[in-house]
């Protein structure tokens, strides 16, 4: 059964609208829809520490990398970020590109983006300590 309140978090130029949570599945995966708009501003280069990441891009197209690998993915094209590996997006495009995110386990989640949302939309320059403290909560890290 379905328990998830689909919600659209924004954050800035980016927008996550979570359609399975870990509460659905037992904390075996999550899986949003998320848009980036052209030119956005996009997390940096993260890793995830026990979570894997698939994306499968619906409309329009992003630049992919994943450690050492660069693509530009189109509609139809999918993803694949093991966990522990270093990975990064953006959409230098003229259009939205729209995308489902797979997360497995479900340890990032709706609480990550709301948070990082309060975070980035406090008012002025981001507070990086209470990024990462985040981050490092939902076992994310910034690539050195």
């Amino acid at each position: 059964m379905n328990s998830t309140r689909i919600e659209l978090i924004t954050i800035g130029s980016l927008s996550m609208r979570f359609l399975v949570d870990g509460r659905d599945t037992a904390g075996h995966m999550a899986m949003a829809e998320m848009v980036v708009q052209p030119l956005a501003k996009v997390p940096p280069p993260h890793r995830h520490v026990d979570v894997d990441e698939t994306i499968q891009v619906l409309e329009g197209s992003l630049t992919y990398r994943v450690d050492d690998c660069v693509r530009v993915l189109n509609a139809g094209d999918y993803c694949f970020s093991p966990r522990g590996s270093v990975h990064h997006f953006s959409n230098p495009g003229d259009v939205p590109a729209r995308a489902l995110v797979v997360f497995s386990p479900a340890n990032i989640g709706p609480d990550y983006f709301r948070e990082v949302a309060g975070v980035l939309g406090a008012g002025g320059p981001p507070n990086m300590d209470m990024m990462k403290s985040v981050m490092k909560r939902h076992g994310l890290e910034l690539a050195s």
